[in-house]
């Protein structure tokens, strides 16, 4: 791959047309020949898989990385995977951790089924007393008796074949796995009702992250960011979410294709970051 210039950088994450005065010029210089390219980046494995990562450090502080591996890099980078492993047992670990977050994924969906269909909420599904909150006409915006979930525009948020997508009919019951969500475990329905009321300050922060990016044009890239922060509220039993989370995530949905390798990325990147979010 030939070097980079800075025009050919910037094209890889394009603005807004109507944003472009609003967004401020990096800073950032790509030096020729210093950059991490994707033809240095293979060079840089053995033929088992090991990673030379002094080498890839070096040339990262020389130059930094050319967008089309950074998704990868960053793996490394955060600690997702060890410099150390092989390419088998990277695929391995991948393929494990993708299974973990498909069922931590499904354990949301049974809850909220919104997750995972491609929409988000952005209004308030329930109350600080775990009651449904209603519109003005009366009707639910989003509930657990049935009802359909609405979004911002009092539509029901439909799925994929046009069908309402409904929550479940009672936290107790959501899951057919009895040992996961015991009916009379009251620290359960706690966090459950807990994780409800950040949903849509989620889906709040969702719309605000790099609103100035033709990616989030997107509809599905924007419901991509709000599926991951929401399965992380719910495994995180310390912190949940707070605000400013969907800033540090939004760079892992943009890099990494796969949904369940960005949910790792962040998870790692917030193991550093914990500690400003704890005081």
């Amino acid at each position: 791959m030939k070097n980079s210039s800075s025009e050919e950088l910037d094209s890889y994450y394009p603005v807004r047309p109507e944003c472009l005065a609003d967004v401020p010029k990096t800073r950032f210089k790509a030096r020729v020949g210093k950059t991490l390219s994707e033809r240095r980046w293979k060079a840089a494995f053995s033929k088992d898989g090991y990673l030379d990562i002094a080498g890839v450090l070096r040339r990262i502080q020389r130059g930094g990385i050319h967008p089309s591996i950074k998704g990868a890099a960053w793996e490394f980078l955060l600690g997702c995977f060890d410099p150390e492993s092989t390419f088998v047992e990277r695929n391995q670990l991948r393929q494990q951790r993708r299974e973990q977050y498909a069922a931590w994924k499904s354990e949301c969906q049974k809850i909220v089924p919104v997750i995972g269909s491609g929409k988000f909420i952005t209004s308030a599904i329930v109350s600080d007393d775990g009651q449904p909150i209603t519109s003005d006409d009366g009707q639910p915006i989003a509930s657990d008796d049935g009802k359909p979930i609405s979004s911002d525009d009092g539509q029901p948020i439909a799925s994929d074949d046009g069908q309402p997508i409904e929550c479940a009919t009672s936290t107790s019951n959501s899951h057919d796995n009895s040992d996961a969500m015991p009916a009379d475990n009251g620290d359960f329905e706690k966090k459950v009702l807990q994780w409800k009321l950040s949903l849509h300050q989620i889906g709040l922060d969702v719309v605000r992250t790099d609103r100035t990016l033709v990616f989030y044009e997107n509809e599905a890239n924007q419901s991509k960011l709000w599926d991951v922060l929401s399965v992380y509220a719910w495994m995180d039993k310390d912190i949940g979410y707070v605000q400013g989370m969907s800033d540090i995530c939004s760079p892992m949905i943009i890099l990494l294709e796969n949904e369940a390798d960005a949910y790792w990325c962040f998870e790692r990147a917030m193991r550093r970051l914990v500690c400003l979010y704890c005081c």
